[in-house]
């Protein structure tokens, strides 16, 4: 059932009772409930096949480009709901993705891709904002300044990462959806992506991460949101998960107190929900 709850206040993602199906019979998604508070992080947990990238896509309004649907439920940003809008309606309100395998336009240079972030964006031709924007990228990426020339192809692993990040930024998110930004990266240029993920939220910016780095996932958030066969299996303060004997089993690597944890895994595990 729908929830009748008064509308989240600006600026915060709020999902309720989402029910994502792919053709006639797959259900991806069961009644799923969230909430990203304005300007917070909230990580976004599971095994693969848990929903995570169902999840941003139902936000994001690209679930049809992977032939699927909302059956039920709603996604709203503040005020504004989401649900069934086109993706380029979803990045205009404010709600932009960074998707996962950065998937940059390699043929192009960095300013290029860059400039491809501003497409769709009202007011995305005027020099001065378009100049002004990617001063503060650059700023935030010195990396890409240095190779702005440089095809996106042949840059590193890490840097396409950031070109990806950047991107996104280039159409001024209020909320920023990271779907797996460590895949695939070294422990070294992890921590530096980890490090512009903080930047990017003492700038005001909330962000939703989908991370397989649970630890590191739990150390950037606020929150956290354990999903587990389509269902919210834990939800909580992230200092409070990553204490939790379940995630720690599961996604830290710990077995220390596996026999004293008897709880099956289809109950979720009573933890303290933030408010909205």
């Amino acid at each position: 059932m729908t929830s009748t709850a008064p509308p989240a206040p600006p600026d915060t993602l709020d999902i309720r009772d989402l029910t994502v199906v792919y053709g006639r019979s797959v259900r991806a998604l069961h009644e799923v409930s969230l909430q990203v508070p304005a300007g917070g992080i909230v990580a976004l947990l599971g095994a693969n096949g848990a929903g995570k990238s169902t999840l941003l896509r139902a936000i994001s309004g690209t679930l049809s480009l992977h032939a699927g649907a909302i059956e039920s439920g709603s996604v709203a940003f503040g005020s504004l709901d989401l649900t069934g809008l086109p993706p380029a309606d979803i990045v205009a309100a404010g709600v932009v993705q960074v998707p996962e395998g950065r998937r940059v336009f390699s043929g192009l240079s960095v300013e290029d891709n860059l400039a491809a972030g501003r497409l769709g964006i009202r007011g995305w031709g005027r020099r001065s904002e378009a100049r002004e924007t990617a001063g503060q990228v650059y700023d935030l990426f010195p990396v890409l300044a240095e190779r702005r020339r440089q095809a996106a192809g042949l840059l590193s692993g890490g840097e396409q990462q950031m070109l990806a990040m950047g991107r996104a930024l280039m159409a001024r998110p209020r909320l920023l959806l990271l779907d797996e930004p460590s895949l695939g990266l070294a422990p070294q240029i992890t921590e530096r992506i980890a490090g512009i993920i903080r930047q990017i939220h003492d700038q005001g910016t909330g962000v939703l991460v989908v991370e397989q780095n649970a630890a590191l996932a739990l150390e950037l958030a606020d929150h956290a949101c354990v999903l587990d066969l389509g269902r919210v299996l834990l939800t909580g303060p992230s200092s409070e998960l990553s204490e939790s004997d379940r995630v720690r089993q599961l996604y830290l690597g710990d077995h220390s107190g596996e026999a004293s944890d008897q709880a099956p895994r289809s109950e979720p595990r009573a933890l303290a929900r933030w408010a909205g």
